[in-house]
């Protein structure tokens, strides 16, 4: 079946199973699950982020994709599980509290702008990831963030402090890229 005969709610809860599945795989000291589906095996770039009772507890992705996509998210379910330096390794005990979310990249595109006040213009809110660089500074926002950070200014300033700048730091030596996600969670709605 092709990723195109696949429903998108079917594509959600196969990536939402794999990244479970790999962490529990992973905590029990047990192997991890075998994808065969063909559309997994084609290279696709994703972030797995985790929540434990409703708080961030993990978020780690990939920014292309460089390897097939079911790796991508076994890779970054761990990633996100074990080895995202702001949080500890995740215990056995976590588990049952933990909700995942994946997010499927779009391909990365390169915005253009003349200042910081035509980037501001051309950044879509509640659409647009971005990745931003500037000399060895890299920071990025899944569009999810739009939704803790609505306005346009302060999204791009809390990014720029995420790559490690100042929030007022400009330089037109600054490079850009917008993406897209389809994102799925297992959360179940909070009350």
């Amino acid at each position: 079946m092709s990723e195109r005969e696949t429903t998108d709610a079917e594509i959600g809860r196969t990536l939402l199973h794999i990244a479970r599945a790999t962490l529990d795989a992973d905590l029990a000291d047990a192997p991890a699950p075998l994808t065969t589906a063909a559309w997994l095996q084609r290279k696709g770039a994703c972030f797995v982020t985790l929540h434990r009772r409703g708080h961030l507890r993990g978020c780690i992705g990939s920014m292309s994709a460089h390897r097939p996509l079911a790796e991508d998210v076994v890779a970054n379910a761990r990633a996100a599980a074990f080895g995202d330096p702001r949080f500890p390794p995740l215990a056995a005990r976590e588990l049952a509290d933990l909700s995942l979310e994946v997010s499927l990249l779009s391909d990365l595109e390169v915005v253009d702008f003349e200042s910081e006040a035509d980037l501001l213009k051309q950044i879509r809110p509640g659409e647009d990831g971005l990745l931003l660089e500037y000399r060895s500074h890299r920071g990025t926002f899944l569009p999810t963030v739009w939704g803790s950070l609505p306005d346009r200014q302060l999204f791009l300033n809390k990014l720029k402090a995420k790559a490690g700048l100042s929030e007022h730091f400009w330089s037109p030596e600054i490079f850009v890229r917008r993406y897209t996600t389809r994102s799925w969670s297992d959360a179940e709605t909070d009350a």
